[in-house]
């Protein structure tokens, strides 16, 4: 079911952007919505990386990850950043998404010592943020595209 809103509510992109962010939060994921699963996917990698990189993914998204199994977790993470066209953040999820999370959950054993996981998750927030944040151009014009899917626009 679609939620309506107001045209008024939806001017500007930030007012489409708060508007999907609100949407998602109110789904039980995940859902039968792939656009939906999608967008989630892809907003909680973008908000997570930007506070805390890819220790705060893992942290905040570890369910997400165990219950799909790291290695098709990062294949859905990564076609949906194609998706999105942020063709360069997928390679940086290629490169090093399942790694990270082995070692992740190989330091959170005790297994390993943590300058093996914080050498190689330097390296991959690195590479993020020499990106210079356009992955949130990228999601913005993605919610701009598809949040007529989960919004009824109606007249003022």
């Amino acid at each position: 079911m679609l939620h309506k809103m107001k045209k008024a509510e939806l001017r500007t992109k930030d007012d489409i952007w708060n508007a999907m962010v609100f949407l998602l939060s109110d789904y039980d994921f995940p859902t039968d919505n792939e656009t939906a699963n999608k967008a989630r996917m892809v907003y909680h990698y973008y908000s997570e990386l930007e506070s805390a990189g890819h220790e705060g993914l893992f942290n905040w998204c570890s369910s997400d990850i165990e219950e799909l199994g790291a290695a098709r977790y990062f294949e859905k993470l990564v076609r949906a950043l194609k998706e999105i066209n942020a063709q360069d953040y997928a390679l940086i999820e290629e490169k090093y998404g399942v790694q990270l999370w082995k070692l992740f959950q190989a330091l959170e054993n005790e297994e390993i010592p943590e300058e093996e996981f914080y050498n190689i998750i330097e390296k991959a927030d690195n590479e993020y943020w020499q990106l210079n944040g356009k992955i949130g151009e990228l999601l913005e014009t993605y919610f701009v595209n598809i949040h007529k899917e989960f919004i009824e626009v109606i007249d003022d």
